[in-house]
């Protein structure tokens, strides 16, 4: 009376397991390449807020101590890829050199591949940044913080270097007064 049928079970074939499989690794591929662009924007900007700090607080030991800070900004060209950094230097009686006090503070930092830096000064509108390896030895600061108080008037774009794209802007005043803006634009609600 009953009829019993028997349906033969099918399971997934061998394409069907390979295609939800790519599907699988685009997937987890497009996600680690978002939070990795991610990670880099995070870099560069505690980067630019650091450098900020650091010039800031620069400024404040040159008025304690006396002693004139100097930034030096550099372009070096290494294994085919340009290369930007930064380092401070403090004036002493045989000229600019390495910061004795704060270290680990004032060491010389490098900004990721494919970031590029501008320097903008009062007196001139675009600085060179490249430095020959000649120069290394008596080289000085583009912008100074004396101990007087006051500071080489300028400012540092951060650019993308493939479009030259603003991602970030330093600028200051006379009285090192910094001003960190995203994309050369002061941030709303601050």
């Amino acid at each position: 009376m009953f009829a019993v049928v028997l349906r033969r079970q099918r399971g997934f074939s061998l394409l069907e397991l390979l295609v939800a499989l790519i599907v699988v690794v685009l997937f987890t591929s497009l996600a680690n390449l978002t939070i990795n662009s991610g990670g880099q924007d995070i870099q560069l900007q505690s980067t630019v807020y650091n450098l900020a700090d650091v010039a800031a607080y620069a400024l404040d030991e040159a008025q304690m101590t006396g002693v004139d800070y100097g930034l030096l900004l550099r372009e070096d060209q290494g294994t085919g890829e340009t290369i930007y950094s930064y380092q401070w230097l403090e004036r002493g009686l045989d000229g600019w050199g390495a910061p004795f006090s704060a270290k680990e503070l004032f060491e010389e930092q490098q900004l990721p591949p494919g970031i590029a830096l501008e320097l903008e000064l009062e007196d001139a509108p675009l600085v060179e940044l490249s430095v020959d390896d000649d120069e290394m030895e008596i080289v000085s600061p583009q912008v100074v913080f004396y101990a007087s108080g006051e500071a080489t008037v300028g400012a540092i774009n951060v650019l993308q270097e493939e479009d030259s794209e603003l991602l970030w802007r330093i600028e200051w005043d006379l009285f090192g007064r910094f001003e960190v803006l995203r994309r050369g634009e002061a941030e709303e609600g601050y």
